[in-house]
């Protein structure tokens, strides 16, 4: 039989080695994070910290939706429970944050380091790529999450999951041609170059983007005379609205001279949203599965 002392030894021993369990420290895109319990209230600031969480089975609390669920792939929507949107990613909502009393806040370095301070007296605050980081980037802030969740193990076999369909989607597709998405607006195309998102994941697939923005990430904003210098053999672009500047180029000499419109290679998408916001492991599934059904020979 234990004497009293050992007793209260081992109590204290086990005491703080389950407080431990969940400890870690690790390094986000601001510097050391650390963490000493499992979180189980999260707030997303960014869409794919959202793909992220569903694709272990955590669903959110709070999001960042833009104050419109629909942002949320469908994909993604049918993994997690319901939530409360904290308004814009641009300009989150701290009040309605803090409402929900979140013990986790996953924000975007790029969008969210000016509120940082404020984020951290409502919660512990992971700051991460989103906007403007590539494909290889997004694995990685993915893995991260799954270290900070409890859900590691679940993490990295689904990351293995996906690399396996991703090969298969390449398999499909006409290796090294060159193919250029962009988004029509009102006044321009913003086209996504080659060191973005979309022209990261491109690349991961076997395709190339046009030379002239191969080093390029941030979206660029082009006129009809910049896209035909451009001038890609595949051009995929997705439409917010029926009437963007897309129709009026359509009617304009140059547009015909463009190569992918001669050879009948322009192709026009009608969820953008997936293509230009979402950037998580089932958006690029999602985009790597209709680039097979535009592409495929």
């Amino acid at each position: 039989m234990l004497t009293r002392p050992l007793h209260r030894l081992l109590l204290i021993l086990v005491f703080f080695a389950s407080s431990s369990v969940h400890a870690l420290s690790l390094q986000d895109a601001r510097g050391n994070f650390q963490l000493d319990y499992l979180p189980k209230r999260i707030v997303a600031l960014e869409y794919s910290f959202v793909d992220a969480l569903a694709i272990v089975g955590v669903s959110p609390v709070g999001i960042a939706d833009d104050k419109d669920p629909s942002r949320i792939q469908p994909e993604v929507r049918d993994l997690i429970s319901s939530w409360t949107s904290v308004g814009t990613r641009s300009q989150p909502s701290l009040e309605m944050i803090a409402s929900l009393k979140p013990d986790l806040i996953i924000a975007d370095i790029n969008r969210h380091s000016g509120v940082y301070h404020d984020l951290q007296k409502i919660a512990p605050t992971l700051m991460l790529k989103s906007r403007h980081d590539t494909y290889d980037g997004h694995l990685d802030a993915a893995r991260i999450i799954g270290k900070v969740v409890g859900k590691d193990a679940e993490m990295a076999a689904r990351i293995e999951q996906h690399k396996a369909t991703m090969a298969q989607f390449a398999q499909q597709l006409p290796q090294g041609i060159e193919v250029q998405f962009g988004i029509a607006l009102d006044n321009h195309l913003g086209l996504h170059p080659g060191k973005s998102y979309v022209g990261t994941l491109l690349k991961t697939l076997g395709l190339k983007t046009p030379e002239l923005l191969k080093d390029q990430s941030a979206t660029v904003h082009t006129g009809l005379e910049q896209l035909l210098a451009n001038n890609p053999e595949y051009l995929i672009i997705g439409h917010y609205s029926d009437q963007d500047i897309t129709t009026k180029w359509q009617q304009s000499p140059l547009w015909q001279v463009l190569k992918a419109v001669r050879n009948k290679h322009v192709y026009h998408i009608d969820n953008p949203s997936i293509w230009s916001r979402s950037r998580g492991i089932l958006a690029a599934e999602a985009i790597a599965a209709k680039l097979v059904d535009l592409l495929a020979p």
